[in-house]
């Protein structure tokens, strides 16, 4: 570690192997020791260096691989590290020229594919928290090209803004950040996925002020991004957002069950 660029580049024959054995290693403290190696070689060596003999192959195989073990933990520096060696490999796709082709799929798209897959399943707290921070930044180096993800990102933000992530809902934070900027990127789309979204968040809404167990920081911070998250909708939907009469009900129930809705009249199923 105490070996730096340019220093870095010539020993890269005699430090490469050992890393990539030490993070095929199956006791996880060496799992990480290795990947820590080879995040240090992608940031601390020049890309032409990595290209060379097919180098950055090798390491995002190995790295790719390493994405389907269960330790929350050599997952996060996985992650971590493919972000960084994927600008290694290609361009980022937000970089490409508008005029250009269609662009085909690329290691950013298999990347994002495989986060989304896994998070699909997955019902570990720790690995939940670990791919909805790691998604964030995903999303914004594939740009438009979310398009290409849309049904499973949809399925992965409601399925994760539905399950409460105490004290701190860092998985629903980061989840919500991941819906604003899918919302941003792709808004030509968003129209028609607007009543599974609506209902989702305003159910976040009801949930989270109804929670006693939540600070007053953390509920604020969530109705916050709910509420911008529901404007982009709005905006999305040229101001006409709405839910159905049925489920303005549920959700008016579900309110007076959890306290948080006292008498109200409503004249409009407008949101």
């Amino acid at each position: 570690m105490q070996v730096t660029r340019p220093a870095l580049s010539p020993l890269l024959p005699h430090l490469l192997p050992p890393s990539l054995l030490l993070s095929d290693h199956h006791r996880p403290e060496n799992c990480m020791m290795g990947v820590h190696c080879l995040h240090h070689i992608v940031l601390h060596t020049a890309a032409a260096d990595l290209r060379q003999f097919n180098r950055s192959e090798v390491l995002y195989h190995s790295l790719f691989r390493l994405l389907f073990t269960t330790e929350a933990a050599i997952v996060q520096l996985v992650l971590s590290c493919l972000l960084d060696l994927l600008l290694v490999l290609e361009k980022p796709p937000t970089s490409l020229a508008p005029s250009l082709p269609r662009r085909k799929s690329c290691r950013h798209d298999d990347v994002l594919r495989l986060v989304l897959t896994h998070m699909e399943a997955e019902h570990k707290v720790a690995l939940r928290r670990v791919y909805a921070a790691a998604l964030p930044p995903l999303v914004d180096r594939v740009g438009v090209a979310i398009c290409r993800h849309l049904r499973r990102v949809e399925r992965v933000v409601l399925g994760y803004l539905e399950i409460r992530d105490p004290p701190e809902e860092t998985s629903r934070l980061k989840i919500l950040e991941v819906l604003q900027k899918t919302i941003r990127t792709t808004w030509p789309r968003m129209q028609s996925r607007s009543d599974s979204l609506l209902r989702c968040l305003l159910w976040l809404l009801v949930d989270v002020s109804s929670d006693s167990e939540l600070s007053d920081s953390t509920r604020r911070q969530l109705m916050d991004q709910t509420s911008v998250c529901l404007r982009l909708l709005d905006a999305c939907c040229h101001g006409d957002v709405q839910v159905s009469h049925d489920q303005l009900i549920d959700l008016q129930e579900a309110a007076k069950v959890f306290g948080c809705l006292k008498k109200t009249s409503v004249s409009s199923q407008k949101c």
